[in-house]
């Protein structure tokens, strides 16, 4: 839960919602279901704007916290795969965040057109970890410590495979829009950088004396106000 509401809190995070918002495109009083919606910051800002809203997430505990902060939506815990919802039920459907952590997008995406109704919207996304950019003054080294970031994840470029699952799903007019987050605070995702120096290392791509190398740059870099990352977010929207 501490890191769900640190990503939601990082600065970016709420511009990223807010265009997510203006993909969907929903007028006051529509149906609108955000899958993967966590501690429920997406559902709370979607209830604010007049829509009747329903989060879902296979995790109880984010489910909790999302009720306590929106307790204007409704709630399930269930898997994206398996949504406790009507056929055509939805106007809106709303996942970032998720399909990193899916083997496959496909049953999930199917589940989407199923409770959307005809004409209704779509928007999905996430990051795309072959994206990442961290500066260094070693960046064949840094290129693989990213790899090992990917190693952490089921999918970590399943985020450019979404307009082709869209499509081949049934849904049309479909639009990408990439959302980039700069990052000059090192502290702000230290811990991350340490988990893919740890997971490369884990997976022999590198050794312990590159790891703690690489890392003992990133935090001087941190020090001297040289630190850098960009962290792109694909959007993708469409209509059903």
């Amino acid at each position: 839960m501490s890191f769900l509401e640190r990503i939601e809190g990082r600065p970016g995070a709420a511009e990223l919602r807010a265009a997510s918002y203006r993909m969907l495109a929903l007028k006051r009083g529509a149906t609108c279901v955000d899958v993967g919606c966590g501690a429920g910051h997406a559902v709370a800002e979607l209830v604010k704007k007049g829509l009747k809203v329903t989060g879902i997430d296979p995790d109880p505990e984010a489910v909790e916290a999302a009720r306590e902060r929106a307790p204007g939506a409704m709630f399930h815990v269930a898997h994206s795969g398996e949504l406790p919802l009507e056929d055509g039920s939805m106007d809106g459907y709303r996942a970032l965040r998720l399909f990193h952590l899916l083997e496959d997008p496909v049953p999930t995406i199917a589940e989407a057109h199923r409770v959307l109704r005809p004409g209704g919207r779509i928007v999905v996304g996430g990051q795309d970890y072959g994206f990442v950019l961290i500066d260094s003054s070693d960046q064949d080294l840094t290129d693989v410590i990213r790899l090992g970031l990917e190693s952490r994840t089921v999918s970590p470029r399943a985020a450019r495979t979404l307009r082709d699952v869209l499509l081949d799903a049934g849904f049309h007019d479909v639009e990408v829009n990439v959302h980039t987050e700069v990052v000059t605070d090192y502290k702000l995702i230290a811990q991350q950088l340490r988990a893919a120096a740890a997971a490369a290392v884990e997976k022999a791509l590198i050794t312990q004396d590159d790891a703690d190398s690489w890392l003992a740059e990133q935090s001087r870099r941190g020090r001297r106000d040289r630190f850098l990352a960009v962290l792109p977010t694909l959007l993708v929207g469409a209509q059903r």
